[in-house]
C-alpha cells in the first residue's frame, strides 16, 4: 500500500483491509471485485491485483522461505523481495528503495543520474557491501529510516546524521545537489464533464474495459457527451490528479423519470445503497460525495 502512497493516506485502508481479509487464506478466497472494492481510492490498482494473486500463490505453494521464493510472487520485485527476505526471514539481502538510493548517492558522492540502470546497479552493489549480514532486517530498516527522516531530499539534516563523518557528498559540499534526477514530465491539464444520472434511488454507471491501461474493471460515471439532449444541472467542480494528468471536472446531475432507457450507453443502474460494494474510481467517489453533500445541504 505504501508504494507511491503516503503513510497517512494508507493507514485507514490498511486497517480496513486487514479487518476484511484477516488471513492470506481469506484474501485468496475473495473475488477480485471484492479486493478492488476494499482498495478503491488508494490508486495504482495493479498492486491490489498482484497482492490478490500472490495470496493465491502462497495458499497453493506455502509461505516462501527464501529470497528467490518471495521474488516469484506476483508483483514482487527485487526491492520488495529483499525487504521481506531480510526483515521477515533474516536473509542477507540489501533492500534498495528511493530513500536508500539517496543515502548511498550522498555517502559516495555519486553525481550520476540515479534513474539509469548502470547507476542503480552500482548503488545496489554498494548497498550489498554495506549490509550488516548479522542483522540484515534491522540494517535495511535503519537505512530506509535514515533516508526518510534525516537524509531527506533537498535539504538533508546533516548535523543530526549518525554517518555524517563518512559522507563524501557532505565533505565535498554536494549534499544538496545529490542525488541527480531527470526533470519530471510536464503536467497535462484535462477537462472532464461527468454525469450523475439518477432514477428511483439508482445511479447509472459504466464499467471500464478489461484491457484499459488504468482502472480496468472499475465502475465510473459516464461522460455528459452521451446525454446530449438531456437537461442537466451543474452539481460541483472538482480537481483530481493522476500521475501527470491534472483533471478539472464538472459534475452534472440528470434526473430520469420512470424506467426510460432509450439512447443509454452500455452500463448499469446501481442502487445508491449498493455503491460501497463495488469498485469505484476515485473521481467517481469524489463526484458522488459532492452529490451527497449537496443533497444534505438542500435538506437543511
Amino acid at each position: 500500500m505504501l508504494q507511491q502512497t503516503r503513510v497517512e493516506a494508507a493507514i485507514p485502508y490498511y486497517d480496513l483491509f486487514l479487518e476484511r481479509f484477516p488471513s492470506v487464506e481469506r484474501l485468496s478466497e475473495a473475488s477480485e471485485e471484492e479486493v478492488l472494492t476494499a482498495w478503491s481510492g488508494l490508486g495504482y490498482y495493479s498492486r491490489a491485483r498482484n497482492l490478490h494473486h500472490a495470496a493465491k500463490q502462497i495458499v497453493a505453494a506455502g509461505v516462501p522461505s527464501s529470497y528467490d521464493e518471495v521474488l516469484k510472487l506476483r508483483g514482487v520485485g527485487a526491492y520488495t523481495a529483499a525487504a521481506v527476505a531480510s526483515i521477515a526471514l533474516g536473509k542477507a539481502h540489501a533492500a534498495v528503495d528511493g530513500n536508500v538510493i539517496r543515502v548511498i548517492a550522498r555517502l559516495t558522492n555519486d553525481a550520476a543520474e540515479v534513474t539509469s540502470s548502470a547507476t542503480r546497479a552500482r548503488i545496489g552493489e554498494e548497498a550489498a557491501r554495506l549490509l550488516d549480514t548479522r542483522r540484515p532486517g534491522d540494517f535495511n530498516q535503519a537505512m530506509m529510516e535514515l533516508g526518510a527522516t534525516v537524509c531527506v531530499p533537498g535539504t538533508p539534516r546533516c548535523e543530526t546524521c549518525p554517518v555524517e563523518k563518512f559522507c563524501a557528498a557532505r565533505a565535498a559540499g554536494m549534499e544538496r545537489q545529490l542525488p541527480v534526477k531527470l526533470k519530471k514530465q510536464n503536467v497535462r491539464d484535462v477537462a472532464l464533464d461527468l454525469a450523475i444520472a439518477e432514477r428511483a434511488g439508482c445511479i447509472f454507471l459504466v464499467k471500464r474495459a478489461e484491457g484499459e491501461r488504468r482502472l480496468a474493471d472499475f465502475w465510473e460515471l459516464p461522460s455528459m457527451s452521451v446525454f446530449p439532449s438531456r437537461h442537466a444541472v451543474e452539481l460541483a467542480k472538482l480537481r483530481h490528479q493522476i500521475v501527470n494528468d491534472r483533471f478539472s471536472i464538472t459534475v452534472w446531475q440528470i434526473v430520469f423519470d420512470g424506467l426510460e432507457s432509450a439512447g443509454m450507453p452500455d452500463g448499469e443502474w446501481v442502487e445508491v445503497t449498493q455503491l460501497d460494494r463495488i469498485p469505484l474510481t476515485t473521481v467517481t467517489k469524489k463526484a458522488l460525495a459532492a452529490r451527497k453533500n449537496r443533497t444534505k445541504f438542500a435538506a437543511l
